[in-house]
């Protein structure tokens, strides 16, 4: 990996390109992030670096982390994520990333923790499908054979069944850049990502080539 940023989701929109074609889009606030720590394979067996994103009152945030801020000497973060870089001897401590280090074109995978759906059914849950609608059936959107009879006579560990839906990390592959302004540091990804509005995502290269 050779860039990655922390971002808020904003919302979707769409817009028009050149030849008149209709994208949406999902605009993200990338950055500015803040370099807050060096990790290096001497002092901490592997290289990182250690970002800071999102404003926070200092009343909230306790000793350690503003000490470790203060060491740092940058302002309180919010949100605080390490990233493994290919090489981390361009960045500095203190140093701003934002959202030009992406531009139009570029391909990134987006990760976040997906809409929290509450408990449902596995029709919704799993893609199951529902019995006969007709009167005489007396089984519609149930849930299906648990397991076989008497051997072994429970149910199967991994059985698929209604439950939690939704609110789990969740990470959308090989989304194209569309537009980077580096003025707003904002970023226009085609498509949607994981999310609710004012969400924190983590944007980084696509691990894939095509």
């Amino acid at each position: 990996m050779k860039k990655a940023i922390i971002a808020k989701k904003i919302g979707m929109t769409q817009i028009f390109t050149e030849a008149g074609l209709l994208i949406p889009v999902t605009v993200l606030e990338a950055g500015p992030c803040v370099v807050t720590q060096k990790k290096t394979v001497e002092s901490d067996g592997y290289d990182a670096i250690q970002v800071g994103f999102g404003e926070v009152k200092e009343k909230n945030v306790n000793k350690p982390t503003k000490g470790h801020f203060a060491k740092a000497g940058v302002e309180p973060k919010k949100v605080l994520k390490e990233f493994r870089l290919d090489s981390i001897s361009e960045y500095e401590v203190g140093q701003e990333i934002k959202a030009d280090i992406f531009a139009a074109g570029d391909k990134v995978d987006v990760s976040g923790t997906s809409k929290g759906k509450g408990y449902q059914g596995s029709i919704k849950r799993h893609g199951q499908h529902r019995g006969p609608m007709a009167h005489g059936s007396k089984y519609h959107r149930s849930l299906g054979s648990l397991s076989s009879g008497t051997s072994p006579g429970k149910v199967k560990k991994g059985k698929k069944m209604p439950g939690h839906m939704g609110s789990v990390s969740v990470t959308v592959q090989n989304i194209e850049v569309v537009r980077a302004d580096s003025e707003k540091n904002l970023l226009l990804l085609k498509g949607a990502v994981p999310g609710n509005k004012g969400s924190v995502v983590v944007i980084k290269e696509t691990v894939k080539s095509k």
